[in-house]
């Protein structure tokens, strides 16, 4: 197991400044829920405003109150004040329910359409993209934007109509007090600055120590069986509670440290303004300038202006993060399709199985080096194709074009007379099964698993299946049957167990093309012998491409094509390409030795 003493560097930049196109393409999924987001800021509005008139109502109880002795008039500031409160709870608790809603149903919408895009995006696109990266963008990246959404945008509106509304109102109340106030704001934006620059380290290196525990915690648990079987559990829990996790733990703390400093000088400088403006306006209503009530009228602004300024600070970065994201969804969502339905396209209607390659050529995209080059090839009705040759060869290519999986980057691949780039492809792969050598089981029963194939079959017809490719007996002799529990990737199973459900799987819905890419690789003799012997009776009256290894699934082929270069070099049945003691007879003769 690969162990570092340094955590992994990022592969994606967690901050990002503002980017039009992305917010573009972000509004677009608030676009539906717009009505509902101006309530949530016109209650937000209200509640601000409703905040901001606390302290003046103080003051009028102060002044036109209790100094002028009119009670009737302190009653009605205590009123007025009361029936504040009760309005912003009322709105607050509108609002936050209101927008908890947007933000769910935004994250519906678009956890939704990635789903759908990441369902139809081509296999050319999962080559250069590993699945953690693609979950991160669907799971950690979307709930930054339900934060940002939900939170974050109306904390940030708050906080701007709530400093609008005290600069107004303390302006409106006494300018010279204003000043004294803001005379501290300089020092505040240096303070600010030097926070944030820091802050950006600090969170880049908690997300790095973070990811590097994850990773590692993931490594162990994967890897569980190898780490018994050499006895390093002492070795790994030291290395991660000394290296790893303690990392993690020093990186926190520095981070800590800085907010322990920042926000307390926040509040420090805060203090300061309130300690001038109480000498100052403490002299100035001895000295009958102002009234008790603008002082303190102001000593509660005050303590209510550096609040929204504290909070701003930290949303900066979580804008920035929300950028990030934002760009990294958005650019998942317009990873582009390359293989889709062209306009006007049929369904295949039920075929035959004649399958004509018509010089087919094919590379990728991202590397002009052929991987197939000029392919002829007419295969009949029920004909059974073995395609044989070294590894990257092309073989699995050519399936995957048939299976158009990738279109050809020239020539054409008819079934049946019908060019299949011209119909869709749902009613193409409807028609067709396909067995990989690393078969893959969802989470759910046996039966769930064989049905996955055609999902209106009857529980009859999955044994009818199971039966048929010889996996009926090792399903009974399980806990609950066909009912027995399938962990995702079928880690209860063995190889052998697996291929034969998923063969199962793939015959319960009866192609009319049958594609075994290597499936008979992973599995032992035994099992091998089953497999052969439901392939005799099943492959009948069906076109097969077989891509196989063992000699016994070659030898029974109709037809072997030899595959070299993205090229077919020997073509023929197999006591007539052994006659010709080309490269299949050197093929043969290397896996019979093996063998």
């Amino acid at each position: 197991m690969a162990q570092t003493t340094t955590p992994p560097q990022l592969d994606d930049i967690p901050f990002k400044g503002f980017d039009p196109a992305v917010t573009r393409q972000i509004l677009t999924y608030l676009k539906p829920y717009t009505r509902s987001i101006i309530l949530a800021l016109f209650l937000m509005l209200v509640n601000s405003l409703a905040a901001v008139a606390g302290p003046y109502l103080v003051k009028v109880a102060l002044d036109s109150g209790i100094a002028a002795g009119n009670p009737t008039a302190l009653t009605n500031a205590v009123l007025i004040y009361l029936a504040l409160a009760l309005i912003q709870w009322l709105f607050i608790f509108t609002r936050v329910n209101l927008m908890a809603r947007v933000g769910q149903m935004i994250i519906y919408d678009l956890r939704s359409r990635l789903f759908t895009h990441l369902q139809e995006l081509s296999l050319a696109f999962f080559n250069h993209y590993s699945v953690g990266r693609i979950i991160v963008r669907v799971i950690n990246d979307v709930n930054v934007l339900r934060e940002f959404i939900v939170w974050a945008m109306l904390a940030v509106a708050r906080d701007v109509f709530t400093i609008i509304g005290i600069l107004f109102t303390m302006i409106f109340m006494n300018l010279q007090l204003s000043l004294l106030t803001f005379s501290v704001l300089p020092l505040m934006v240096l303070l600010l600055i030097a926070f944030r620059k820091r802050a950006r380290q600090n969170y880049r290196a908690a997300r790095a120590a973070i990811s590097w525990v994850n990773s590692v915690l993931a490594e162990n648990i994967n890897g569980v069986r190898v780490v018994q079987s050499f006895s390093r559990e002492d070795f790994n829990y030291t290395y991660y509670r000394d290296v790893v996790n303690k990392n993690n733990l020093d990186v926190n703390i520095r981070a800590s440290r800085l907010s322990s400093m920042f926000f307390p000088s926040i509040d420090f400088l805060g203090t300061v303004a309130m300690a001038v403006v109480i000498w100052l306006g403490g002299t100035a209503v001895v000295g009958d300038q102002i009234t008790p009530g603008v002082l303190v009228a102001f000593v509660l602004y005050i303590s209510r202006f550096f609040e929204p300024i504290r909070d701003l600070s930290q949303r900066y970065d979580t804008f920035q993060s929300t950028m990030a994201s934002g760009e990294r969804i958005m650019g998942l969502m317009n990873a582009p399709i390359e293989v889709i339905d062209q306009p006007g396209a049929i369904d295949l209607p039920p075929i035959k199985g004649e399958v004509h390659f018509d010089h087919v050529s094919f590379h990728y995209s991202d590397d002009p080096t052929p991987v197939l080059e000029d392919i002829n090839l007419v295969v009949n009705p029920g004909e059974t194709i073995a395609l044989v040759g070294h590894t990257g060869a092309g073989k699995s290519t050519l399936v995957k074009l048939l299976s158009r999986f990738h279109d050809p980057t020239s020539g054409k691949i008819c079934i049946d007379g019908y060019d299949i780039k011209y119909v869709t492809q749902q009613s193409l792969r409807r028609q067709m099964g396909v067995v990989l050598q690393d078969p893959f089981l969802f989470s759910g029963s046996v039966k769930d698993n064989i049905r996955f194939g055609k999902l209106s079959a009857t529980d009859e017809e999955i044994v009818q299946a199971a039966v048929a490719v010889g996996a009926d007996e090792f399903i009974r002799e399980m806990r609950l049957g066909y009912d027995t529990p399938v962990e995702e990737g079928g880690i209860i199973l063995s190889v052998g167990q697996r291929q034969l459900i998923s063969f199962a799987r793939a015959l319960l819905a009866d192609p009319r093309v049958l594609i075994l890419d290597e499936a008979t690789s992973s599995v032992d003799t035994q099992t091998e012998q089953l497999i052969q012997r439901a392939l005799l009776r099943l492959l009948k009256g069906r076109t097969s491409f077989v891509i196989a290894h063992r000699l016994s699934t070659i030898v029974n082929a109709d037809r072997i094509l030899v595959i070299q270069d993205g090229k077919i070099v020997e073509e023929g049945n197999h006591q007539s390409l052994l006659a010709k003691q080309g490269i299949y007879f050197h093929l043969y003769a290397l896996r019979f030795e093996e063998e």
